[in-house]
């Protein structure tokens, strides 16, 4: 946990030499008897209200209420049911990547296991709105949405031959600097540039290596998970094809 600005692999359960860490519940946030949640915080910067890490659960219901910032999971393990105050309700499944809209009027619900990694961002300076409906508040991704041929490269400066590259944004969040979206590119190399944002990745499908100022290179594929802190100086080379689920927070 910290503010390294280094590239950052997901593990199911946190690091080798760490694990994960049993959570303290107050039990004002469950309408069921306690769970036993553990979690390992991969990344975090309060400033901003942003955190990154891999979380699990036992079976509970959760207090009804404004859900608490805007999130992306991709759920590892289990199945869970948001259930909004009209009473309408929104199933997510294992291996399904999800978003969440920040004070949206929900509860969750679960039965049995469940361990998800995520990214949660919450500006501690802004007050939480007011929405009246959840709708469109919580959806899940599908990985053969159709994706729109991009007009530029961002957040890339590419060395050599421009990549084809698609995109589709599902979500964008109230304050409009937390992006949710699916988008994949034909073979590329990227300059070794500062990251302009923080981003979350889900590998769909493809191989990326991604190399940092130092030389430490990681390559992901199709089910991984990383993180890459903004201000990382990095390059990125696809040698043939890539496609991820991301969440971008801008801040």
């Amino acid at each position: 946990m910290g503010l390294e600005k280094r590239i950052i692999r997901l593990e199911l359960n946190g690091p080798a030499d760490v694990g994960l860490s049993r959570m303290e519940l107050d039990p004002a946030d469950f309408r069921s008897p306690l769970p036993i949640q553990n979690g390992h915080v991969y990344f975090s910067d309060p400033e901003i209200g942003l955190s990154v890490g891999v979380w699990d659960t036992t079976t509970m219901k959760e207090a009804f209420g404004p859900y608490p910032g805007d999130e992306f999971i991709w759920v590892l393990d289990g199945e869970f049911r948001m259930v909004h105050d009209n009473g309408d309700a929104v199933s997510v499944h294992k291996n399904d990547c999800a978003y969440f809209r920040n004070a949206i009027p929900t509860s969750w619900h679960q039965q049995g296991y469940l361990k998800k990694f995520y990214i949660t961002y919450l500006d501690p300076t802004a007050e939480t709105p007011k929405i009246a409906s959840p709708d469109g508040g919580v959806r899940v991704l599908d990985a053969d949405v159709a994706l729109a041929p991009m007009d530029t490269t961002d957040p890339f400066e590419i060395e050599g031959a421009a990549p084809q590259q698609k995109n589709h944004t599902i979500f964008t969040n109230d304050a409009g600097n937390f992006h949710v979206g699916t988008w994949e590119s034909g073979p590329m190399v990227s300059k070794m540039l500062p990251f302009p944002t923080h981003e979350f990745v889900r590998m769909l499908d493809g191989e990326v290596t991604i190399t940092e100022e130092g030389g430490t290179a990681q390559t992901f594929r199709g089910g991984d998970c990383f993180f890459v802190p903004k201000g990382t100086v990095c390059s990125w080379n696809i040698p043939s094809h890539a496609k991820k689920h991301y969440a971008i927070l801008d801040a």
